[in-house]
């Protein structure tokens, strides 16, 4: 009699994908264990690490939100890949006005769902195994990470104090800016918060880009997120942008609308055309309902926008005159709802991991570590400024003894 083949119902292990263990630690997700930690102590925990908005969007977005859904069913459906034209067309209409820039509405505007998606997958529209992109170092973890997820080499360009927190491109071997497929810039930037005083930089930017055949990428996230009656240019309004790139832009940081996820992305219709179709293989769009939403976002009030960055600048100036009174010299920025600063004096043997581990163990403030945006980062920490006025005044107090006491307190 024939014997049954025994079937032996084991776990089944298998090993990821070679380019997540490319990726760099999670520093972010060390600092989250640690406030974790600091909650099971029933530890007063102030989180200034991530660049999470905590005000509100603003009723009449809300409003339009609700209204759609409730009495619009339509938009349930599945919305436009690359955006409903209406939103396209308004997107168009706040560049046309903010820079003079004329975008066709049909080829020169993408929806995305938020413009770290975006960034992601620009990489993977455009890289194959083993292709160069440059990027920023410190950087905003996506333009980095999403050039390896896409099986890419990444090739930092350093931003130091010492630069003015701006690439010099002469520094880039001529060997790599030849194979270099990409670029990705951030101004105002993330997380060091430099910001460009006028359009010189993109200028050259696009002149080394048509040189090596490259593809520019700029993010323009903090563009409202302004002060002092600071403008900063955008890489679109510069003669010549449309033909070596893009720029990404989100209602994240703008409208308070993080949760939401709706961004987009202008530019060049050839180099636009490979990301909406990766798009159109890999998700629906933005729903319709919060398209809608956007819509009425940027052509509503500005009201919030301006009661926010007010409110971001009083919160900043607080902190940093608060922390420079305990002996910690923190500058402001021009842009952005960051403070970007070295470590204090007689912290600066340590590494920035082990400044914020001691940092929310000794006091409960929770801070980005600079080393978390890339080795150049390290050194520093990033403050966001996004939790209530009155907190400012405990996290001084804290601050200011935690410093008193030195590393060793």
């Amino acid at each position: 009699m024939k014997q049954k083949t025994k079937i032996t119902r084991n776990k089944v292990m298998l090993e990821p994908a070679d380019k997540l263990r490319l990726l760099p630690p999670y520093l972010f997700g060390a600092v989250d264990k640690l406030k974790r930690e600091a909650f099971l102590r029933k530890q007063d925990v102030i989180d200034l690490c991530m660049g999470n908005p905590d005000i509100p969007t603003a009723d009449h977005i809300i409003e339009r939100l609700y209204d759609t859904i409730k009495h619009h069913p339509r938009t349930h459906r599945y919305p436009q890949a690359k955006g409903m034209p209406k939103f396209r067309q308004t997107v168009a209409g706040w560049y046309r006005k903010k820079t003079g820039v004329d975008l066709d509405p049909e080829s020169e505007v993408l929806a995305l769902i938020g413009s770290k998606e975006g960034i992601a997958h620009i990489c993977m529209a455009y890289l194959n195994p083993g292709d160069v992109a440059l990027t920023t170092n410190p950087c905003y973890p996506v333009h980095y990470n999403g050039i390896i997820l896409a099986g890419g080499k990444p090739y930092n360009m350093p931003i130091t104090e010492k630069n003015g927190y701006i690439p010099v491109l002469e520094d880039i071997p001529v060997s790599v800016a030849k194979k270099a497929k990409l670029m990705f810039l951030n101004y105002p930037n993330n997380p060091t918060t430099a910001s460009l005083d006028d359009t010189g930089f993109f200028k050259e930017v696009i002149e080394f880009a048509k040189c090596y055949n490259i593809m520019v990428c700029h993010d323009y996230a903090y563009s409202e997120i302004v002060y002092d009656g600071y403008k900063p240019p955008s890489f679109m309004e510069v003669k010549g942008s449309k033909s070596v790139g893009m720029e990404f832009h989100s209602f994240s940081k703008t409208y308070n609308m993080c949760g939401w996820r709706v961004g987009y992305c202008v530019g060049g219709a050839d180099f636009l055309a490979p990301l909406e179709k990766i798009k159109s293989y890999l998700d629906y769009g933005v729903f319709t309902a919060i398209q809608l939403s956007a819509i009425k976002a940027m052509t509503g009030s500005q009201k919030h926008v301006h009661d926010t960055v007010a409110e971001y600048r009083r919160r900043m100036i607080k902190l940093a005159d608060g922390l420079r009174q305990a002996g910690w010299d923190v500058p402001l920025p021009k842009a952005t709802m960051y403070l970007w600063a070295r470590l204090p004096e007689g912290f600066r043997k340590m590494t920035s991991l082990d400044f914020a581990k001691l940092l929310i163990e000794k006091t409960g403030i929770a801070v980005a570590p600079g080393s978390g945006f890339g080795e150049y980062g390290e050194g520093y920490i990033r403050m966001a400024v996004v939790t209530h006025f009155k907190r400012f005044h405990d996290a001084i107090l804290r601050v200011k003894k935690f410093l008193k006491e030195g590393p060793k307190g």
